[in-house]
């Protein structure tokens, strides 16, 4: 793949100033770990992050980012190497992926949740070097890590050299992001260092992330969105507001306590706190409110509208594989809330056909996506890689073919403005009595009844249906499953209703806040297997 140009040009004049130097050496050192460095110059005293009655300067965060590099340096690490972060959501995870990135070395934050056999493979996948833990990580995991990596704990890390980040080039690796592995054992994403710049800008520029801003961290590191909240931080120089609690109280207690200005959610998660009765009172200093990792539903966008209006509220969408795609500005929510918007600045998207060519207006196709933001692959998977990052279909006549697009998996459609609209994974599309079902359109609809707070749709095999589309869903306070199933019949055609509807009491949840449809399949057949025995 080839490299992509770093997006910071040289400056023509000699530096006058300390801004003119550092974008000096930004552009010849693209290095992504300059972020942390610069923005601790310009503020050490300022505020980089906040964990409940703690709080880390960003003078304090370049210290521990640099004594993180001197003890990966003097354990061997070198440019390119492999380093696993296996920490809690903290301000020492923070300090060590910036002080991995000084170094050279290609950063992993492991998700906090996974257990040995999980770390162990992305371990030996990635031939990692060195994993970054604590004493309280490891006494999480039911048995010891077998691993040929070194284990270093961050307890054990004292005070370091000042230093510089090593230099990089663009293209150079930075960070291996590993999927939940919902289908098979996890693949790891590599981002270069320029896909980081291009990305954290992107979204830094249209949500207008200030050094005024509070951004919450609700998320895993280990997830691409969770992290940019890190990424947009500390690049802008703002504070990073750290809440580890799941309950949706104590989560509204810390966005007031702490005038949090930005708020980024998934789906899921936008769903409990709309639950929670603080949640209807405006929360004065919140400013702006972003959504990735699947669509919120249409009646929830008119409730968070309703209850934070003051907020400008970002429907986003992106997949690892590109960091993020599109985004439907702040003005039109209000008359599209089903929208996922358009291109990121710096992108371009585009729905094609299976041929590659390009659909009409409110023609179905796939997204594909290319720009900047576009990452390197999987690791040490080339066949994978070549079925996901392709050329570009719209190549023009004689242009180079070295370009290589992303192929997303995910249908779409674009309206006459060039809005685009979720419709769901080609891989999940369920073929109920000869006609092509959305599972994401199901699950729609079930919220639309009123009936019920969560919702996620699945199939299984059936010799009248060809499949048969089942339901698994929370009912609201007072919801009814009778009701329910009178909407269904009256508001879906008879090919789209669920033949089951299996009420839970909550709906799991993957490692990155998602609902987890093989888990609750699984209960449910635990369920009825307790039921028969």
């Amino acid at each position: 793949m080839s490299s992509i140009p770093f997006p910071l040009d040289v400056p023509r004049n000699p530096p006058e100033s300390m801004a003119a130097h550092a974008e000096l050496r930004l552009a010849l050192n693209p290095n992504f770990a300059w972020t942390l460095w610069n923005t601790a110059r310009r503020g050490p005293e300022r505020i980089a992050i906040v964990e409940r009655d703690t709080s880390t300067t960003y003078g304090e965060l370049l210290a521990r980012a640099t004594a993180v590099a001197s003890e990966l340096m003097t354990l061997g690490v070198a440019p390119g190497d492999r380093v696993a972060i296996f920490l809690e959501r903290s301000a020492d995870a923070a300090a060590a992926f910036y002080g991995t990135l000084a170094c050279g070395g290609i950063a992993i934050m492991v998700n906090e949740t996974l257990r040995s056999r999980q770390i162990e493979h992305i371990s030996s996948h990635a031939s990692v070097k060195v994993i970054l833990t604590s004493d309280e990580m490891l006494k999480r995991l039911p048995r010891e890590l077998e691993v040929n990596a070194s284990i270093r704990r961050m307890e054990g890390i004292g005070t370091g050299d000042s230093m510089e980040p090593l230099p990089r080039v663009s293209g150079d690796y930075s960070q291996i992001i590993y999927t939940s592995g919902s289908t098979g054992l996890p693949k790891g994403v590599t981002w270069t260092h320029a896909n980081l710049w291009a990305g954290m800008r992107a979204v830094s520029s249209y949500v207008r992330i200030t050094a005024d801003d509070r951004l919450a961290s609700l998320l895993p590191f280990s997830f691409d969105y969770g992290f940019n909240q890190l990424l947009c931080a500390v690049n802008a120089g703002a504070t990073l507001v750290i809440e580890r609690s799941p309950v949706p109280q104590q989560i509204i207690a810390t966005l007031r306590s702490a005038r949090v200005t930005v708020l980024a959610c998934v789906p899921p998660l936008w769903l409990q706190l709309l639950t929670a009765p603080d949640f209807g009172s405006a929360l004065p200093a919140l400013r702006a409110m972003t959504n990735t990792g699947g669509r919120v539903p249409v009646d929830a966008v008119r409730k968070l509208r309703a209850y934070q209006p003051h907020a400008e509220l970002f429907l986003m969408y992106g997949l690892t594989e590109a960091f993020r795609a599109t985004y439907l500005d702040p003005s039109e929510v209000d008359e599209h809330p089903d929208s996922i918007g358009r291109a990121i600045p710096g992108s371009e998207v585009m729905v094609v056909r299976e041929d590659g060519s390009l659909c009409e207006p409110d023609e179905i196709g796939e997204l594909v996506q290319r720009g900047p933001t576009v990452a390197a692959g999987y690791w040490n998977e080339p066949e994978l890689t070549a079925s996901v990052y392709r050329p570009n279909p719209q190549r023009p006549a004689g242009a180079p073919d070295s370009e290589r697009v992303v192929y997303s998996g995910d249908l779409v459609r674009r309206d006459a403005e060039g809005r685009l609209y979720y419709v769901g994974r080609r891989d999940r599309v369920i073929k109920s009595l000869g006609v092509r079902v959305s599972p994401d359109e199901v699950a729609s609809v079930l919220h639309d009844s009123g009936e019920v707070s969560e919702a996620i749709v699945g199939a299984e095999p059936d010799e009248v249906r060809g499949s048969a589309i089942i339901a698994h869903v929370v009912l609201k306070e007072g919801g009814s499953v009778q009701r329910l199933e009178r909407f269904c019949k009256t508001e879906m055609p008879r090919y789209m209703q669920p033949m089951k509807i299996h009420v839970h009491e909550e709906l799991p949840r993957t490692a990155t806040g998602k609902f987890d449809l093989r888990a609750a399949e699984s209960a449910v057949q635990g369920r009825l297997a307790g039921t028969s025995a």
